[in-house]
């Protein structure tokens, strides 16, 4: 047996609001149902990096947009890379020209 029942479908700024009030329930640790993707980036030699690139400390921090002391302290293993940092190490180990190329076109 079917029934015919309406659906009242919710305007754009209804879904925004409620997704919104379904993230805040979730923060706080209420049981929502929601779809968590977690992403696993590998960490970064990046003095391995830097070499295979065959640019100095400085070239490297200049050309990628880090600074010059944040790659010494990675390869001195005073620090490591975190968050967006990594993500961009990662993509450089892999597509150092696609990097270059956003950055270029950005500037």
């Amino acid at each position: 047996m079917t029934t015919n029942r309406k659906v009242k479908k919710l305007t754009p700024g209804q879904e925004i609001a409620a997704s919104l009030r379904e993230a805040i329930a979730w923060a706080k640790g209420g049981d929502v149902p929601v779809k968590v993707t977690r992403v696993e980036v590998p960490s970064i030699d990046v003095r391995e990096l830097r070499r295979k690139l065959r640019l100095s400390q400085s070239g490297f921090a200049a050309r990628f947009g880090f600074t010059a002391a944040s790659v010494k302290n990675w390869e001195q293993g005073r620090t490591t890379p975190e968050g967006p940092a990594r993500v961009l190490l990662a993509v450089i180990d892999k597509h150092p020209e696609a990097v270059e190329d956003a950055l270029r076109q950005a500037s």
